[in-house]
């Protein structure tokens, strides 16, 4: 499949106002979930992605739109959402007030080729790098208040604690999980 010669419009939206809102597109309201449910959805969230890419490869590697991404792609995307999170979640414990690196995703995505990945590893690297962050946001007490307010910070300015940090990062991959059963 070469889906990926088809541009998709880069995603330069601030996704922050989830931290006030909930998504009108999924309907996760992030500000619901509590600290000591963070890892349990990192995980569900990963066991999802283990079905929808077990399905046949055309399956999964067929865009539904030419302007919308695959289950592969986005499933590839959610890897690495989990793995630059995990860094930044580091970062966050164990630097005062961190900038983290850009990423730019859709960049990654075309230059990874991220509709050309193999199901069965993008899955399997899915589940890892999840249970990674998972386990890492476990290892926080969910009592610990000082740990939960230590801050990072994004390049555009955006600053987030450890709590809005993981509220901001779940809306993602529910979104995307939502993007794939509703397209």
């Amino acid at each position: 499949m070469r889906q990926m010669d088809t541009a998709i419009a880069p995603d330069d939206k601030d996704w922050t106002w989830v931290l006030e809102r909930a998504c009108p597109e999924c309907g996760v309201d992030v500000s619901d979930i509590e600290r000591t449910e963070v890892a349990s959805l990192i995980r569900s969230n990963a066991a999802a992605w283990v079905e929808l890419l077990a399905r046949d490869v055309a399956t999964v590697s067929t865009r539904p739109a030419p302007n919308r991404w695959s289950t592969l792609e986005y499933a590839a995307h959610v890897r690495d959402v989990f793995r630059i999170f995990r860094g930044r979640l580091a970062l966050m414990v164990d630097i005062d007030d961190p900038l983290f690196e850009n990423w730019d995703q859709d960049a990654t995505a075309v230059a990874d080729r991220y509709g050309e990945q193999a199901p069965d590893v993008v899955s399997a690297e899915l589940v890892e790098a999840g249970n990674a962050i998972a386990t890492a946001f476990a290892e926080l007490s969910p009592d610990d208040d000082q740990v939960w307010r230590r801050t990072g910070r994004r390049s555009d300015g955006a600053s987030f604690t450890v709590d809005t940090f993981a509220r901001y990062f779940l809306h993602d991959p529910m979104h995307h999980l939502w993007d794939v059963q509703h397209s």
